[in-house]
């Protein structure tokens, strides 16, 4: 092993676990900042509510391609070039941090468990509860389909296989990145404020995205092959997506609603605790 190649491999590694570490600690502002403040006023509960299912879905999806000889090996049949995936065991430990943190911050919006006061109107709005049980039953329809169409079960990498049931829960879990950061945006806007929400959670998310982008770019140029990238569609748009709305919430919170951060927690303001959506699909007024 050359040493360019043991320096690349080192940091490789090197900015998995950094991601790993800012993606894990990106989880722990909000609610410990619930917990200081005794309420989960400000936030949105579609956020924590999916997030669960989607971390769910990656948690499976890397641990498939880390430990399962069935995925792996239909990895690298319809990857010849390079058949050793680009998902790493940091990508692992990270998903499985994320659903144990993710399922302790959706718990804070349950009065019985944490004590906090939550509104008649928090709850899951249509279009997210739509979407979670429509993830549920699209990786069902795909399992049916490979059991079905495949003429060995599943295990011919050229049909139907259940590499494909593990690449729809990326899907999933991509869908589900990009819908968790709408209704929060969409409560800062309605509030003209980011009071209750913590900025620094965004700020490891940010950090997270942009290293565990240079860590899948590395490790599919060292391959000189670019499937890397397109093998592990999750990892690639997860970055991306994060980045993206990250952006956006800075800039709400440093520019756009920086003043409204100086005044009081305004806790009895008609928004504050309303869904994206009301029962009835409007906007709450």
């Amino acid at each position: 092993m050359s040493q360019t190649e043991i320096f690349v491999k080192a940091l490789s590694r090197l900015l998995g676990w950094i991601y790993t570490i800012c993606w894990s600690a990106s989880f722990y502002p909000q609610p410990i900042h619930n917990i200081q403040r005794r309420s989960t006023t400000g936030l949105s509960i579609d956020f924590p509510s999916i997030n669960v299912l989607g971390f769910v879905c990656y948690m499976i999806y890397t641990a498939a391609f880390l430990y399962s000889p069935v995925i792996r090996d239909q990895y690298a049949a319809r990857n010849p070039v390079s058949p050793e995936p680009t998902v790493r065991f940091n990508d692992f430990a990270f998903a499985l941090h994320a659903v144990a943190l993710s399922a302790i911050y959706y718990s804070q919006f349950w009065p019985w468990i944490w004590g906090f006061k939550v509104s008649r109107y928090q709850r899951i709005s249509r279009p997210v509860a739509g979407i979670f049980w429509g993830s549920l039953v699209a990786i069902a329809i795909v399992v049916a389909i490979v059991r079905s169409k495949s003429p060995d079960g599943g295990y011919d990498p050229s049909s139907w296989a259940w590499i494909d049931v593990i690449y729809t829960m990326s899907y999933v879990k991509l869908v589900i990145t990009v819908v968790k950061y709408i209704p929060q945006a969409w409560v800062n806007y309605k509030r003209k404020s980011t009071v209750g929400w913590s900025i620094s959670t965004i700020l490891f998310d940010i950090t997270g995205g942009v290293l565990s982008l240079l860590q899948l770019i590395i490790d599919s140029s060292f391959q000189n092959d670019w499937s890397g990238i397109t093998g592990n569609p999750a990892k690639f748009l997860l970055g991306n997506v994060t980045i993206f709305f990250d952006l956006i919430f800075i800039v709400q919170h440093y520019i756009l609603y920086r003043e409204a951060r100086e005044k009081k927690d305004d806790t009895h303001a008609p928004t504050l605790r309303t869904p994206l959506l009301s029962a009835a699909g409007e906007l709450p007024r």
